[in-house]
């Protein structure tokens, strides 16, 4: 039976997990989109909020004094604080640049030097300093991919004369996208664990223990202590399997009745052959007639009328089917007539307490003996019922 179990279990199980795979691997495709629309979010709202600390602590317009980039009075230009100020406030990478060159920027080299080199790409430049656009997008930083958003300085006259950028890193991008898939995983993980649960739970009550009490019975009827049939709640094919059980309960119990009549009745005619036997020696010695002797003994020795096999619907030449019991046969036919009313296979099942395959063979073969008729009857919707009556 645990082979049972576990084999329902790991084709579940297996099914469970072929389900969670292939939904985490949309999800997966899905939230690379959904990472991208995150980040751009995220870079406007840091781009707004450097413009906005930069207004507020630096007052006063950009300009260009000695080649150089001003905000107001403060040189912005090679001024470090102000780069490393706003990253730590965001996050962010956060480069400022002259025209299209940076002059200040939070990235460092590896020996913590700025990395000052290299112009702003060419699509950059015609959307910001040229169109006077802000600009979102991602951005080649040679071995990987970043989220950049930019947005042009202009001057008191109206001027564009340089460009604000911060950087959000890949890693961003794959931390957000590893925390969402842990998270996943681990909601997974404990759907997975509930599901296990109640599988198991369902298939005990359903399946596995309705089989083991099946199989009790079954060694209990191999044993000889089965005095009743079993009793079992769960699906449709378990029922059934219970009714067959059942009815080869009745079949055994109807069998060992007959098997006890029989052996009762030999103890009993054996018993009479020696008090016989006894009776005769007894009468010879008291010379009573051989005519006495042959008329008591016939009437000694006559068969009982209990276990007579001769009824209206029974044929000691022709016998009975294979598979019915006479002591049933008779049961049914005394219930039939207790009742003297039209009854169906069910009625009379429940009546006599057989189950409703067993008692509509032995209604089929009263029928054949014209001992019964049958008659359908029809209700106001469904299919007719088969009613047999005695004759």
């Amino acid at each position: 039976m645990r082979l049972l179990k576990h084999q329902i279990l790991v084709l579940l199980l297996c099914a469970f997990f072929v389900l969670m795979g292939s939904f985490y691997v949309v999800l997966g495709w899905q939230m690379k989109d959904h990472d991208v629309v995150a980040a751009q979010i995220k870079v406007q709202a840091d781009l707004a909020i450097c413009e906005e600390i930069i207004d507020t602590k630096y007052p006063g317009s950009w300009s260009v004094q000695d080649g150089e980039l001003y905000k107001g009075p403060v040189k912005i230009s090679f001024n470090n604080n102000i780069a490393d100020h706003l990253s730590r406030l965001t996050g962010d990478t956060v480069t400022v640049f002259l025209g299209e060159m940076p002059v200040v920027t939070s990235e460092l080299s590896s020996n913590g030097e700025p990395v000052l080199g290299g112009k702003a790409s060419a699509n950059v430049a015609q959307t910001v300093l040229q169109n006077g656009q802000m600009y979102l997008g991602r951005e080649d930083n040679g071995d990987r991919w970043n989220q950049v958003g930019y947005f042009p300085l202009r001057a008191e006259s109206d001027k564009i004369i340089g460009m604000f950028c911060v950087r959000i890193s890949q890693s961003y991008d794959q931390s957000f996208f590893t925390r969402s898939l842990i998270t996943m995983a681990t909601l997974g993980l404990v759907l997975t664990v509930l599901i296990v649960f109640l599988t198991l739970r369902s298939l005990r009550k359903a399946i596995i223990y309705p089989l083991q009490n099946i199989m009790s019975g079954a060694q209990e009827v191999a044993t000889e202590q089965l005095m009743q049939s079993i009793n079992v709640s769960s699906a449709k094919e378990i029922k059934e399997l219970k009714d067959v059980f059942n009815q080869m309960v009745d079949q055994i119990q109807v069998l060992t009745g007959e098997i006890n009549q029989v052996t009762h009745s030999n103890l009993k005619n054996e018993s009479l052959d020696n008090n016989e036997i006894h009776n005769v020696m007894e009468l010879m010695r008291g010379n009573k007639t051989m005519t006495e002797l042959t008329t008591d003994y016939t009437v000694a020795t006559k068969p009982n009328p209990e276990f007579s096999m001769e009824s209206p619907w029974y044929s000691g030449d022709e016998g009975l089917p294979k598979g019915l019991s006479k002591v049933t046969l008779e049961h049914i036919v005394q219930f039939l007539q207790a009742t003297r009313r039209p009854l169906s296979a069910e009625e009379v099942a429940e009546g006599v307490k057989l189950t409703r395959v067993t008692v509509r063979h032995y209604l089929e073969f009263l029928e054949q003996r014209r001992v019964l008729k049958s008659e359908l009857r029809y209700g106001t919707g469904g299919r007719p019922v088969k009613l047999f009556i005695l004759l």
